[in-house]
């Protein structure tokens, strides 16, 4: 696997460990660079923190003391670490620069990089991206906030493969360099401000994406989004549009039919992923993927096949007439609200989870054709008063996604959607929001 070369940094400190933070401490030690450790939670019971060590890696760990920082010219931190935790804090009153691992794999990957980031619609524009490229025998990798720890991936990309990573505004506040030939940027809402404290901060974190590009490279931007118009004057590269409500130099939807650049690639209706907001993803996904070689032939064969990510409006199954979608990765209002405007039919909506001080009055305009909520976690009380404001008559609240799934098939008629869209993180009650959908697909398939 390959390692760093000619870097420029003599002892590094790792902060943070977990997926990303145990990659780039591999890449550092087999790179022969000193690597420090410094993590709240790990311990050496930790069968990985004991082979950082026995290779080499100096630990430091329950602690965040200020001597973690001897000696050190470099921070690699854990993206979900804030920038106000006093070792941080201390790093930047140093002066000592501070990144994440997506500018280890920047420095690494010798090939082309599509990188995609917006408050919504990553990671199904990041696989879309990915399986076009490959149903054109394009060789293309998938990395980065998607799962795939970007610096693993890019230890074994080759020139001719094309790194397609998904960021996040996390991620992104830690690059220096880094510099993606494509830049997908799809959406900005308002989102993470217990992260970036305020909005300014967290739109100016996701133009960071295009901070280095040159003339050569190209932004793929959401014309349809004012956030993102206004933003783009800073851009070097390429301005390559994409809309849904008019025609643009780039792709675009024009009497039923999706182009590119005035190339008629599919009839909408062919398009068998469902949603509004999909056709966004869609969109970008064709201009990403044309640009970096793919093929009408196979983008095609992927839009006339794909039916989503898991976690993400993504079809369960249909039993006794009524059609089960998982989208436990909204949490926030913006997805859910999307969600709903996905469908037509009576939706019974499964909605609640973290709090996070917010209220829910901005879901009411698109429950007008909610029929039922079914409510759990600790929003639950919140989104059952936006509920009864919207006018919904049946409200349940249950105490997790396992019971919402059986009282909204208990509540449904034939011919309902019965739809996971919880408009809220899931750490109230569950790990991660793949664990919350995997417990409401699995509650489907009992009920089946």
């Amino acid at each position: 696997m390959k390692t760093l070369q000619q870097f420029p940094y003599r002892r590094v400190l790792v902060l943070g460990l977990a997926k990303s933070g145990t990659a780039a401490a591999d890449l550092l030690l087999d790179s022969g660079i000193p690597v420090r450790i410094n993590d709240w939670k790990a311990t050496k019971e930790d069968p990985a923190v004991r082979s950082l060590e026995e290779r080499g890696a100096e630990l430091i760990l329950g602690s965040h003391p200020s001597s973690a920082l001897d000696g050190i010219d470099l921070v690699v931190k854990n993206p979900g670490i804030p920038y106000e935790n006093p070792m941080v804090e201390a790093a930047m009153e140093k002066d000592i620069p501070i990144i994440t691992e997506i500018e280890l794999a920047g420095m690494l990957h010798e090939g082309p990089v599509v990188a995609i980031t917006g408050s919504n619609g990553k990671t199904t524009t990041t696989t879309l991206i990915d399986a076009m490229l490959d149903a054109s025998e394009c060789r293309s990798r998938i990395a980065g906030n998607i799962g795939e720890v970007a610096v693993e991936v890019a230890r074994e990309t080759t020139h001719d493969d094309t790194l397609v990573v998904e960021l996040s505004s996390f991620q992104l506040l830690g690059i220096e360099s880094f510099r993606p030939n494509i830049s997908v940027l799809l959406n900005i809402f308002e989102a993470h401000l217990d992260y970036h404290k305020t909005l300014e901060n967290y739109q100016e974190a996701k133009a960071r994406i295009f901070m280095n590009q040159s003339e050569g490279d190209f932004l793929v931007y959401n014309a349809d989004d004012p956030v993102i118009e206004r933003f783009i004057g800073n851009a070097n590269g390429t301005l390559v549009p994409f809309s849904v409500t008019r025609k643009v130099e780039g792709a675009y939807v024009e009497g039923g039919t999706v182009y590119f650049n005035d190339e008629p690639i599919l009839e909408r209706s062919e398009i068998v992923l469902v949603g509004d907001h999909n056709l966004e993803n869609i969109l970008a996904a064709i201009a990403a993927s044309k640009l970096a070689g793919a093929s009408t032939e196979g983008i095609r064969n992927i839009l006339t096949t794909f039916t989503g990510v898991p976690h993400r409006l993504q079809f369960v199954s249909k039993f006794n007439d009524r059609l089960f979608y998982n989208d436990s990765k909204a949490t926030n209002i913006l997805a859910t609200s999307k969600a709903l405007r996905a469908f037509e039919q009576p939706v019974i909506l499964l909605a609640g989870g973290l709090d996070r001080g917010n209220g829910f009055d901005e879901l009411i305009p698109y429950l007008d054709h909610v029929k039922a909520l079914v409510v759990f976690g600790e929003t639950a009380e919140k989104i059952k008063d936006a509920g009864r404001k919207a006018g919904i008559d049946t409200i349940e609240k249950v105490d997790n996604v396992e019971q919402a799934a059986l009282m909204s098939y208990k509540l449904s008629e034939a011919g309902d959607v019965i739809l996971l869209s919880p408009a809220c993180a899931s750490w109230d009650q569950y790990k991660t929001f793949e664990d919350r959908g995997h417990m409401f697909v699995q509650a489907v398939h009992k009920l089946k």
